[in-house]
């Protein structure tokens, strides 16, 4: 039983997973984030030039 329980405490393979997992949850909310910002500029842009087009016509 101590060899078992001795194993079990060397074994990281789970704790590898899991930092692996929050890595990933990282890059993708850095993702959506930069995609969100990137979404509003890019209305904001298309707005203005569809004005200036308006007023020009």
């Amino acid at each position: 039983m101590t060899k078992i329980f001795a194993r079990f405490m060397k074994d990281e393979s789970g704790a590898t997973a899991i930092e692996y997992g929050l890595i990933a949850a990282l890059i993708s909310v850095a993702l959506i984030t930069g995609a969100t910002a990137l979404g509003s500029e890019l209305n904001t842009t298309f707005t203005n030039l569809k004005t200036k087009m308006a007023d020009a016509n």
